[in-house]
């Protein structure tokens, strides 16, 4: 596997046979004003696959799936979970995606349906796609602007343990919505656990579609996600820049203007479980280090207590 932190020359990767797919990238069904139509349009210019990985939604997918797509077409879907991270999930058939949809995350939706979901923390997500055909990557890993929305933040927050790392495939190791350091940490951490990798946009306007690629040798869908699973894959692409970072964050979040009091609630329950755990957190390492201070001490005192018998 490798990582390469520029600009990928889709001419040069059309050529070479490679398939090269976004792997993180948004449409009008959740939280961008991408239609589906112009994201497979752009996609055949480009010569380049795309993973549909909206917010707990798959409505994007289900218009298109009895059509023949002009590009390969990854059947995702981003999980935002009740404790924090964003967990991307790609189902080999777009089928088990729907049945999983409809039994699973269909019933934790929220008003704002592309925010965090009832009572599906990290783990219980892992625990329910256990046994079924797909590939996860935690999304992000590092978080977006110091939020829990990645894993792997989470892990070194101590809200998580390491083994839910381990649980998973892949991490996403370059999305151009991160920087530059906290895609390098989510690369040291995927190498650590000993993950495959992921690279995608997170795009949210059309224009991105394809600026992250993850390319394997695969011919099909099914061969390119066991790719990502069995670590076969490279990655190509850069971060956006400020002002389209900023471009996106304001095209998304005028969506989320339209669900305002239920994003609010949302965005606030997480802050408050955060800030619990940041004082559970605390609390905990105040006992550890009251308790390593009291046996210090009573371990003192029967020194100075043997020295007196002398």
């Amino acid at each position: 596997m490798d990582v390469r932190f520029e600009r990928p020359d889709w001419g040069a990767i059309r050529e070479s046979g490679m398939m090269a797919v976004d792997m993180h990238f948004h449409t009008s069904c959740s939280d961008s004003f991408t239609d589906i139509d112009s994201a497979l349009k752009l996609a055949e210019e480009r010569g380049v696959g795309l993973a549909v990985t909206d917010h707990n939604l798959i409505s994007s997918l289900v218009r298109i799936k009895d059509r023949r797509t002009p590009v390969p077409v990854v059947p995702g879907m981003e999980v935002s979970t009740s404790d924090g991270p964003h967990v991307l999930v790609y189902f080999y058939d777009l089928r088990d995606l729907e049945r999983f949809w409809y039994h699973e995350i269909r019933p934790r939706l929220q008003e704002c349906p592309w925010l965090a979901l009832r009572d599906c923390p990290t783990e219980r997500l892992l625990d329910m796609l256990e046994g079924e055909s797909c590939v996860v990557s935690a999304a992000h890993p590092m978080g977006y602007f110091g939020t829990n929305k990645g894993v792997e933040i989470c892990i070194r927050k101590g809200y998580l343990k390491e083994d839910v790392a381990r649980r998973l495939d892949a991490y996403e190791v370059l999305c151009s919505g991160m920087t530059r350091e906290s895609n390098r940490e989510a690369l040291a951490s995927a190498k650590r656990y000993g993950l495959g990798f992921t690279g995608g946009t997170d795009g949210h306007t059309l224009g991105e579609l394809g600026n992250v690629l993850t390319m394997s040798e695969a011919s099909d869908v099914g061969t390119f996600l066991e790719d990502v699973a069995q670590h076969r894959v490279n990655i190509v692409g850069l971060e956006k820049s400020i002002p389209k970072k900023v471009h996106m964050a304001s095209a998304s979040l005028s969506k989320f203007v339209m669900h305002s009091p239920s994003a609010i609630y949302v965005q606030t329950n997480q802050a408050v479980m955060s800030a619990d755990r940041g004082a559970r957190k605390a609390a905990e390492t105040v006992r550890e280090k009251t308790s390593d201070l009291i046996g210090t001490a009573a371990e003192i005192e029967a020194r100075i207590r043997e020295l007196g018998k002398r």
